[in-house]
């Protein structure tokens, strides 16, 4: 099959693109995008642990803990132990890590922007039920570990 024909390639470009687009937009608030994702969410989801983030942000759990140690060393996250689970960490937002994240947020939402904005909203709707179909189908044809 040429390269031409290959959807993966096509698939990859486009992450690339969407992610070195939000590099360059996050660069002022300090941040980078898998560190801007975890802050996201826990935005959304005080408390979660890093396994969970990690999961969310399609990351390994080594990625996010370093991730998430970059952001506490520069106080933007504070982990406690889970009151029930002492050997889980929760991760919340400290006061400078909401700034950081609302400011960040305004940067990558102009990208994302953008981008819809060259789409008409049928086509964003077919687009993003496309990209579904592709998850699905390659969530359901990936070889089991070892195989």
């Amino acid at each position: 099959m040429p390269a031409s024909e290959r959807l993966g390639s096509y698939l990859k470009r486009a992450e690339q693109a969407l992610n070195a687009t939000k590099h360059a937009a996050l660069r002022p608030a300090g941040l980078t995008v898998p560190q801007y994702a975890a802050l996201l969410l826990l935005s959304e989801n005080p408390g979660m642990s890093a396994a969970a983030l990690a999961r969310a942000c399609a990351v390994t759990p080594p990625t996010m803990n370093t991730v998430l140690k970059n952001l506490q060393e520069r106080g933007l996250v504070e982990r406690t132990p889970h009151a029930w689970h002492g050997n889980v960490l929760e991760t919340r937002l400290t006061e400078r890590g909401r700034e950081v994240t609302a400011d960040a947020d305004v940067r990558a939402v102009r990208v994302e922007r953008a981008l819809a904005a060259e789409f008409t909203e049928e086509e964003r709707a077919t687009l993003i039920a496309l990209l579904g179909r592709c998850v699905d189908v390659l969530e359901a044809v990936r070889p089991e570990p070892g195989a």
